[in-house]
């Protein structure tokens, strides 16, 4: 069974490779579930699946989630070093190695589990070497005890029966914070790593919630202006046509920009997901229609609207005439410059690139505003899918639920009764010191989380209680608010956790229910395996060229392009799965 498994995995995965498909993980943020109430959002206990030398029923492991195994076991594991870590964490860190280092060493002293990395690639998940690495292993069929996986990957490693079923393991040794945690974000990870009842994977859940769009502006060219921050679409407008036509930065020439966009589009910064939500039109999310079925958002008729109001204001010089070949780093070159004054993204904007710019104009100030829409009523957010990380286990692995206890301690000393968050998450020293970790799940709604008790605090003028992330926030908030030199630098944190900060926005949007997240949270389906990212390369050109001028009709031709080259059999197969879950 194993034998034939490795085979037909590895053909699958030769294929995959030829036709340089190895795709991010699909679909994230769900909508729903039990938001923090302790509740488990996983398939009901299976028996144990046949194959696995009975490791579900009986691994020789202590049953406490946080117990220790006597004698100590080795695991094995692979993984990828970052610039961030290589540099900012073992760089300035004496006596740990990516090999050696304190969360290697509480693993192995509290758990007694020793971790082994079978390889380790420099740079990030996405580099090519990572990713021609993983694709050896994977294809191979020779897998470490556990590793990350996306989701085409965790789909095709269950359908090769390479992996052992998650879910009895997870009832039984998830602790229960851990539990409690992972279905924060509700049922959508969970889902996204069962198959036919099976969990087959533990889902590192990512925050859906932290990646709220706000539209970023320029205060001082707002308040230069004697303009107000926008309440609905045309005000977004009018704020775009002053800052281009109205000389904001004061130098007498016209060579200001409205709204800064990327190329590409999309994402946490200078995208258009924002400024599109406003027209009711929601890109690259997959969302209800009248009847209950999912239509994919990026072929409906509001994103028209929005491309014609993006081509009017490329036509009157509020986008940059060279947008279309300007990636995220080129946009940020502008927005360091001062050449732009007005951009969509998330919290962390302000951290980059607009601390750029206020690095080179101190007097320059941003604000996020929450995003409006065309009536001026509160507009949907909307959220993708955001969990794109599978813990599996291989197949016969001897303990496989090591890796759920690695996650149980990894949440405990960093949010749990006895955690040392300033040791093992973000020391003063090496903020990114959790990275050491081969697991690193977080609470979804931490940052959030965070700023609430930094704001309650601020409202009782006591700080003294504050511990763990919020501590460490709000002492950035303090070295600002001394107005050092060094305390400039961190005048990013500041922009997000202060009282007018981008954290307090997405509080509101959470307590108004304004989420709109995809409701696709499965693993890619066969047609968007095959037809997915030449349909996005067919989508995104088509928007380019239509903001650059070209007729707003080509819009329609798209839609029908889109539907005939896999759309239709991919929103149908997107709807099976969809009525299967109800």
């Amino acid at each position: 069974m194993r034998g034939s498994g490795k085979k037909s995995f590895a053909m699958i995965m030769v294929l995959l490779i030829a036709a340089g498909m190895v795709l991010a993980a699909c679909s994230n943020n769900n909508e729903g579930g039990n938001k923090g109430n302790g509740n488990t959002n996983v398939p009901v206990k299976q028996e144990a699946t046949e194959g696995n030398d009975g490791a579900n029923a009986d691994s020789g492991a202590s049953e406490d989630p946080l117990g220790k195994y006597d004698p100590p076991i080795e695991v094995t594991t692979v993984r990828n070093l970052s610039d961030v870590v290589e540099n900012n964490v073992l760089g300035v860190l004496e006596g740990e190695t990516f090999e050696d280092n304190r969360w290697t060493r509480v693993y192995e002293e509290q758990l007694g589990i020793k971790i082994r990395n079978e390889w380790v690639v420099k740079g990030n998940p996405d580099s090519d070497q990572y990713v021609q690495k993983m694709n050896v292993t994977l294809a191979s069929g020779e897998l470490p005890d556990f590793l990350s996986v996306n989701a085409v990957q965790l789909k095709q490693l269950t359908e090769s029966d390479l992996i052992e079923d998650m879910t009895e393991l997870y009832e039984k040794y998830a602790s229960p914070l851990t539990k409690d945690i992972l279905s924060q974000e509700g049922t959508g990870p969970f889902d996204a790593a069962t198959f036919d009842g099976k969990l087959m994977a533990i889902p590192q859940v990512e925050p859906s919630i932290e990646r709220s769009m706000f539209v970023w502006i320029r205060t001082d060219w707002l308040n230069k202006l004697g303009l107000q921050p926008p309440k609905t679409m045309a005000d977004v407008l009018a704020i775009s046509k002053a800052f281009t036509e109205d000389d904001p930065d004061g130098d007498g020439k016209p060579d200001t920009f409205g709204l800064g966009v990327t190329k590409d589009l999309w994402g946490g910064a200078n995208g258009l997901e924002g400024f599109m939500a406003g027209y009711k039109a929601y890109p690259n999310l997959w969302v209800e229609d009248a009847s209950g079925k999912l239509v994919f958002g990026s072929i409906q008729p509001e994103v028209k609207q929005a491309l014609q109001a993006l081509q009017d204001m490329f036509k009157n010089g509020q986008i940059d005439k060279e947008f279309g070949i300007k990636d995220g780093g080129k946009v940020a070159e502008d927005i360091t410059a001062g050449k732009i004054g007005m951009e969509y993204g998330e919290q962390w904007n302000s951290i980059w690139p607009l601390q750029l710019n206020k690095n080179n104009e101190p007097d320059a100030q941003w604000q996020a505003f929450p995003i409006v829409s065309e009536s001026g009523e509160l507009p949907k957010v909307p959220q993708k899918f955001s969990t794109t990380k599978f813990f599996v286990v291989r197949k016969g692995a001897e303990h496989p639920e090591a890796v759920i206890k690695l996650f149980n301690l990894h949440l405990e000393k960093n949010w749990g009764e006895t955690a040392e968050f300033d040791v093992y998450y973000a020391p003063k020293e090496a903020e990114s010191v959790w990275q050491l970790s081969p697991v690193q799940p977080a609470p979804p709604k931490k940052n959030v989380t965070a700023y609430r008790e930094i704001d309650a605090a601020r409202k009782a003028g006591d700080f003294q209680a504050l511990k763990g992330e919020a501590k460490t926030i709000q002492e950035k908030i303090d070295l600002y608010n001394s107005g050092s030199e060094e305390g400039f630098a961190v005048w990013g944190w500041e922009r997000i956790y202060g009282p007018e900060g981008s954290m307090g926005i997405t509080d509101q949007y959470d307590k108004n229910n304004q989420f709109l997240i995809d409701k696709f949270v499965a693993a890619p389906t066969p047609t968007m395996v095959e037809r997915k990212s030449t349909l996005e390369k067919l989508q995104d050109e088509t928007f380019v060229k239509i903001i650059l001028g070209d007729p707003i009709d080509s819009f329609d031709k798209f839609v029908e392009d889109w539907k005939k080259l896999g759309g239709d059999q991919m929103t149908q197969e997107v709807n099976e799965w969809y009525a299967s879950t109800k």
